[in-house]
């Protein structure tokens, strides 16, 4: 069998940098701020407008998404993300970097680049260290927006990427599929309320194992080395070469653990899209393990 030669999923930021001063962001590397924060906590569209890595453009999640949907963060038709990257100035022949400012080091950006692959764009990057450890080394940083020329973007689901309610549930009775869950241990276990005002309470899919995304990530925000990440999967014996679908609260910190994999060579990780959020609303009482209701008993 042949191997796949794999895209490199991260890009340091000294090799961004060096893109930025000698001029080559445009329509061959196009760089994205994929920043999302809890409303009142931060406003990821201010900072943005305030100080970005020069030539970025802003990807707002909130509007690149099926805003018909009852769940959070589900992703867009196909036209709809062709037409939204295309007027970034996106064709299919543009290297994407996606970061974000989260303090942890990355945390929407593993889904903004996930979401590139899944409409079958192989050649996006993560800003390793993300914006965080840019400004703290001192790179470039500039409030002027840029205005790119609108490109074409051809986007052509790869649903192989992707699962389902209905994919899960027929997971539960094949269990062909190895289910990893990123939340927080509280949360997955039911020890700790899920985040908002939604009615979610916290808990699993049975069968699921639990690998919290930030412990991918070393304190500083950088991604762990693929031979320690290796090693976590390892010790949840988790089988890199079996098939494996990611889940969370809302398919967006799932991406990290499709992304944890990609460094270890195993690019054909799927992404439960609704996650929790759809499954505590839609499968029965028995489909849903939890300590919730007992602790609050």
């Amino acid at each position: 069998m042949v191997q796949q030669v794999l895209y490199r999923a991260l890009v340091s930021t000294k090799w961004l940098s060096e893109s930025v001063l000698a001029k080559r962001i445009g329509p061959s590397l196009r760089v994205l701020d994929a920043s999302w924060y809890t409303p009142g906590e931060r406003n990821a569209q201010q900072e943005f407008r305030d100080r970005h890595v020069p030539g970025a453009s802003f990807f707002d999640i909130e509007e690149c998404k099926d805003k018909s949907s009852p769940y959070e963060l589900m992703l867009p038709s196909e036209a709809h993300f062709a037409d939204y990257v295309g007027h970034l100035g996106i064709s299919n022949d543009t290297h994407v970097v996606v970061y974000d400012g989260d303090d942890l080091g990355s945390f929407y950006a593993p889904r903004a680049w996930w979401m590139f692959r899944v409409f079958g764009h192989r050649t996006v990057s993560v800003l390793n260290g993300g914006f965080k450890n840019w400004v703290k080394e001192g790179h470039p940083v500039t409030s002027e927006i840029s205005r790119p020329e609108p490109a074409v973007f051809k986007a052509t689901l790869d649903r192989s990427l992707l699962k389902t309610y209905t994919d899960m549930v027929e997971n539960m009775e094949s269990k062909r599929f190895q289910v990893v869950d990123s939340r927080s241990e509280g949360r997955y276990r039911g020890t700790e309320s899920e985040p908002g005002n939604e009615g979610l309470e916290p808990g699993h899919i049975p069968g699921s194992l639990n690998m919290p995304f930030f412990k991918f990530l070393t304190e500083a925000g950088f991604e762990k080395s693929p031979e320690e990440i290796r090693s976590m999967f390892q010790e949840k014996k988790v089988d890199l070469s079996q098939p494996l679908i990611a889940t969370c609260r809302k398919g967006v910190t799932a991406c990290h653990i499709a992304l944890a994999a990609y460094l270890c060579g195993k690019p054909d990780v799927a992404i439960y899209d609704g996650s929790w959020s759809e499954w505590f609303r839609r499968a029965p009482p028995e489909h849903k393990l939890s300590e919730w209701k007992r602790n609050k008993a």
